[in-house]
């Protein structure tokens, strides 16, 4: 019989009525907490106000569709655990909700079953190490995420000072991997402005100017920082430093 851990809570996100109501009722008989939301924008309200173990939710919805949605949700809670539901062959809107985040994808109707060996899994991937991957290119954002994902990571991503330091607040990070060429203000400033919010954290930081690898890295090793890399980043190379660093806030 399927263990549920105490007070384990789902958000179900459906314009069907009637769906919604049936898979709550379902849920709640299994020993989950539910609540449920219309459409995008009540969703997005439900987890302003608190988190979720998993949101599951439809992809096509009245005023704000599921990967609006999702977008807006991964911006509060950058950990959420979202996954998708559909009942089309929208082959672009799919695509879209998994490069928004998305947890996995599902059709409907839905197999409870299978969602609830998903939030099993979500709930053991949620005790993985957390990274943030501060770069302001998208197709560097991409590759880092992808390559970490598929090595158990769990991974957070940023573009700006800004989101950097939002996403420092929200959650509790485990490695750090910064661009030193963050527009706004540099890198570094970004680095010693977060490891202030987090300073259990470790950090990885890169830079796309080799001349000056051999200074920043001195500056940064003396604000505690791990390493500093040169780009285009050696992914093997990023790879085992991350292990090295995890290994490092563990010891």
């Amino acid at each position: 019989m399927t263990h549920i851990p105490a007070q384990t809570s789902i958000l179900i996100v459906d314009d069907d009525t009637s769906l919604r109501r049936t898979m709550a009722m379902i849920f709640e008989r299994r020993g989950y907490i539910v609540e449920t939301a219309a459409n995008g924008a009540e969703a997005v309200a439900r987890v302003r106000d608190r988190p979720f173990d998993m949101v599951l939710m439809d992809i096509r919805m009245p005023v704000l569709d599921g990967v609006q949605a999702l977008k807006q949700i991964k911006a509060l809670r950058p950990d959420a655990v979202v996954t998708m539901m559909t009942g089309f062959a929208i082959e672009d809107l799919m695509a879209d909700a998994l490069a928004e985040g998305a947890f996995a994808l599902l059709d409907k109707p839905v197999n409870i079953d299978e969602v609830i060996a998903l939030i099993e899994r979500a709930q053991q991937t949620r005790q993985g190490t957390l990274l943030l991957v501060a770069d302001d290119e998208p197709n560097v954002q991409t590759t880092l995420q992808n390559v970490l994902t598929q090595h158990g990571y769990r991974v957070c991503l940023a573009c700006n000072p800004e989101e950097v330091l939002t996403h420092m607040r929200e959650c509790a990070f485990d490695v750090l991997l910064v661009n030193l060429g963050l527009p706004a203000f540099n890198g570094l400033d970004t680095y010693l402005a977060l490891k202030a919010v987090c300073p259990q954290a470790v950090a990885v930081v890169f830079t796309t100017f080799p001349r000056g690898v051999n200074d920043l890295t001195a500056l940064v090793r003396n604000s505690n920082a791990y390493t500093c890399l040169s780009k285009p980043l050696d992914i093997d190379c990023l790879l085992e430093l991350v292990r090295e660093t995890v290994n490092r806030r563990q010891n």
